[in-house]
């Protein structure tokens, strides 16, 4: 195990980690992870100053397949499909200041905790179903979630 895997949240926050505003996120849904990549600067910039790198966000759109609860090494794996039928998975840890953003476009109805099988279904077959919520869902969501952010701020 790594020495990461032993911290809490309340640790993560005293050694400097920055509290994650994430939405919540389960497996089978689809989220748009906007990650922040360096680059280094060529050409003509690259004379001026030789450290030279170029910031820019990259967005990656796919189905999250697993989620690993492990402290401060928490990850979540996202599958997506590219050109030509050639899947890519790509594992994010939870707490990484180069992950800016995660966006859930679709909730997935799934019943199982980790979703490797799609690795071996091709087409159609690897789609995961999408959750139809209905307005009473919605409604009844939205209000456990205000009563729970209303019981934070009270404390």
């Amino acid at each position: 195990m790594s020495k990461a895997s032993f911290y809490t949240k309340e640790t993560i926050r005293t050694i400097g980690m920055q509290n994650r505003e994430l939405p919540a996120f389960g497996i089978g849904d689809v989220v748009v992870v906007s990650q922040l990549i360096k680059e280094e600067v060529t050409g003509k910039d690259a004379a001026k100053n030789k450290n030279a790198t170029k910031d820019r966000l990259q967005a990656f759109q796919g189905n999250v397949i697993a989620i690993h609860k492990c402290g401060a090494s928490s990850t979540f794996t996202v599958r997506k499909i590219a050109d030509n039928s050639i899947a890519v998975e790509r594992i994010f840890p939870y707490f990484s200041p180069l992950v800016k953003d995660i966006k859930v476009l679709s909730k997935g109805d799934v019943r199982r905790a980790k979703l490797y099988y799609l690795r071996h279904k091709v087409g159609k077959a690897g789609h995961v179903k999408q959750l139809v919520e209905t307005k009473a869902a919605i409604a009844k969501r939205k209000e456990a979630t205000a009563t729970t952010e209303t019981a934070n701020v009270s404390e």
